[in-house]
């Protein structure tokens, strides 16, 4: 995994730099998180996860990027899950963490409101190292 934090503006024709897949997480009114799937020359497959945050001074983006590649997905993953785990069970159990799924834009920027019911509590995700993400049931 390697970790990047630098404008993104080099190179946009190179088609390595086209997502192949992309979710955007919109979190608060000036930070979005971009989580894009890209390829590689040799057709690997890489994730990459982008921080967005807009300047106070209104004046551009600052940008923040990390590159995760296939062989780090699992251990990825399960150090991520054990960390939110530990935030949710240990430091604040008793905290409503769904309290923060607030209405959405979709992508064509018409309002959605939360109009299904909410989702079941989840239970804390278990990941063993030597585990794959085929085997997880969440």
């Amino acid at each position: 995994m390697a970790y990047e934090n630098k404008n993104f503006g080099d190179n946009q024709n190179d088609s390595r730099n086209e997502s192949l897949y992309s979710k955007r997480i919109k979190a608060g009114k000036r930070r979005t998180y971009f989580f894009d799937v890209r390829s590689t020359r040799g057709n690997d497959y890489f994730i990459t996860i982008t921080e967005s945050k807009k300047r106070f001074d209104d004046n551009g983006y600052d940008r923040h990027k990390m590159f995760l590649y296939k062989e780090d997905f699992n251990k990825f993953l399960a150090a991520l899950t054990d960390t939110v785990n530990y935030v949710k069970t240990d430091l604040m159990p008793d905290f409503d963490f769904d309290a923060f799924n607030h209405d959405q834009e979709n992508e064509e920027g018409e309002h959605q409101t939360n109009a299904q019911p909410a989702a079941p509590a989840t239970t804390p995700l278990t990941v063993s190292e030597d585990s794959s993400v085929d085997d997880w049931k969440i």
